[in-house]
């Protein structure tokens, strides 16, 4: 399996920088990963042009995870048994798409296979690609039955 993450703009802070690195390592361990930056857009219609270089990066056989506050809340072992579904109906890729400042396109949403929520707050797009990855090390430490996430 394989997971690619799509987002809007660089992690410019480098202690979150360092942070994302150190989970996407971690990770790794489990699933083979990839980060596509794409990037931002200025104007009234950021929104869809960001879609579109979006939409131009995901796997066209990809299943699509979209992180979005109006998505899915799981727990982490929801997380976890999600994950295993999807390797136990044999998914190839997952692409885990997150916006950018103005939000996504309707056109990214349709596209969305799946729809998680990191949390109710709002998170900085650095804070959310942290947590996102750090979540999806967490499940994998789950479901191997490892000691981290206690």
């Amino acid at each position: 399996m394989k997971f690619t993450f799509i987002w809007v703009g660089k992690t410019r802070d480098k202690n979150w920088l360092a942070l994302q690195d150190d989970f996407l390592k971690r990770l790794s361990h489990f699933v083979k990963c990839e980060t596509v930056e794409i990037r931002d857009a200025v104007g009234s219609d950021a929104k869809e042009k960001e879609g579109n270089r979006i939409l131009k990066k995901v796997n066209q056989n990809a299943f699509v995870c979209l992180v979005d506050v109006g998505g899915k809340s799981v727990t982490s072992d929801d997380l976890a048994a999600q994950i295993e579904k999807w390797q136990n109906a044999g998914l190839k890729e997952i692409a885990f798409i997150i916006g950018g400042a103005t939000g996504l396109s309707r056109e990214v949403a349709t596209r969305a296979d799946f729809k998680v929520s990191l949390s109710f707050l709002t998170f900085t797009h650095e804070m959310a690609r942290v947590v996102l990855i750090e979540q999806l090390y967490r499940a994998f430490t789950i479901i191997k039955g490892f000691p981290y996430h206690k």
